[in-house]
C-alpha cells in the first residue's frame, strides 16, 4: 500500500488501488474518534479524490473495531459555544466533501459508529455495514443533540418518526436495524464488509465517470427540490450528456454488442 501522492497523514491512510480510492480513520486508540486533525485530513483527501481522474470510486472505511466512535469527547468537553460552532464548521464541510463528491462514496463499517460516525455514515452514497456492527445516535445522553446533520440526513434516508425515536433514546442499533429502516444498502459478515465494497466499487468504475456525476447529483436534488424543479434539473443533465464522448460510447458499444471503454470526456 503506497500513501496516495506519497503523504503520510497523522489522523488518516489514504491510497489508491484498482481506481478506487481508500480513506481509512487512523486513530485506533481512540476508536477513530472525530478530532480536527481528523476532519482536515479527511477534507483534503477527499476533495484532492474528487478532482483525481484516476479515482474512480471512493470507500471510507475504519478498523475491525471501529468505524468512528463519533466526537473526541477528551476534545470538545471544555469547549464554549463558539468552538463548538467552529468544530461543526470543520465537521460539516467534511461531510459535504462525501456528499458533493464529484465520485460516488461507499462507507465501509465494522464495529462501532456512533455519533458523528454514523453521520458519516449519512452522508455517504452506498453504506455496507458488518453483522455485528452497532450504530447509533447517542448525544441526546451527553445533554446534546446530533449536530453532525443527523437530525437532517437520517429523516432523509428513513423515516422521521424512527429518527425521532433513536434520536430521543439515544439508543443503540444493530445492523439487522438499520437494513429494516432503510439507513443502510447492505449488511454482511464482518470478514467480507471489505471485499463486498470493493467488489461494488469496481462494478460502479467501470461505468461512466460523467454520468455517475451527473446521477449523483440529481438524486441529491431529490432531497432538496420540489419534483417539477428536480425533473428539469435531471432533463438538463441528461440532455448534456449526448454532448460527451462516453455518451456516444456507450449507445455504440451496446448496438455493437461489446464491453463500452468510458473515458470521462
Amino acid at each position: 500500500m503506497e500513501n496516495y501522492r506519497g503523504i503520510s497523514y497523522e489522523t488518516v491512510l489514504a491510497w489508491v488501488e484498482g481506481g478506487i480510492g481508500y480513506v481509512q480513520f487512523n486513530r485506533p486508540k481512540a476508536m477513530n474518534a472525530v478530532n480536527v486533525k481528523l476532519l482536515e485530513e479527511a477534507y483534503e483527501v477527499l476533495t484532492a479524490y474528487s478532482d483525481d481522474p484516476e479515482v474512480k470510486v471512493i470507500i471510507i472505511c475504519g478498523n475491525e473495531n471501529a468505524f468512528c466512535a463519533g466526537a473526541d469527547l477528551v476534545a470538545v468537553k471544555e469547549m464554549n459555544a463558539f468552538e463548538a460552532r467552529d468544530f461543526l464548521d470543520h465537521v460539516h464541510r467534511t461531510q459535504f466533501a462525501i456528499e458533493d463528491n464529484h465520485k460516488p462514496v461507499i462507507t465501509a463499517v465494522r464495529g462501532l459508529a456512533l455519533g458523528g460516525g454514523m453521520e458519516i455514515i449519512l452522508s455517504s452514497d452506498i453504506r455496507i455495514v458488518a453483522d455485528n456492527a452497532t450504530l447509533g445516535l447517542p448525544e441526546i445522553s451527553l445533554g446534546i443533540f446530533p449536530g453532525a446533520g443527523g437530525t437532517q440526513r437520517w429523516s432523509r434516508s428513513a423515516s422521521i418518526c424512527s429518527a425521532k425515536l433513536y434520536i430521543f433514546t439515544g439508543d443503540f442499533f444493530n445492523a439487522q436495524e438499520a437494513y429494516r429502516l432503510g439507513l443502510i444498502n447492505m449488511m454482511v459478515p464482518a470478514d467480507e464488509v471489505m471485499d463486498t465494497a470493493a467488489k461494488i466499487a469496481r462494478k460502479i468504475s467501470r461505468k461512466s465517470p460523467l454520468s455517475l456525476r451527473a446521477a449523483k447529483q440529481a438524486i441529491n436534488n431529490a432531497m432538496n427540490m420540489d419534483i417539477k424543479s428536480g425533473c428539469r434539473a435531471e432533463q438538463i443533465a441528461w440532455s448534456m450528456m449526448f454532448a460527451s464522448e462516453d455518451q456516444k460510447e456507450g449507445m455504440g458499444a451496446f448496438l455493437e454488442s461489446r464491453r463500452a471503454e468510458f473515458k470521462g470526456k
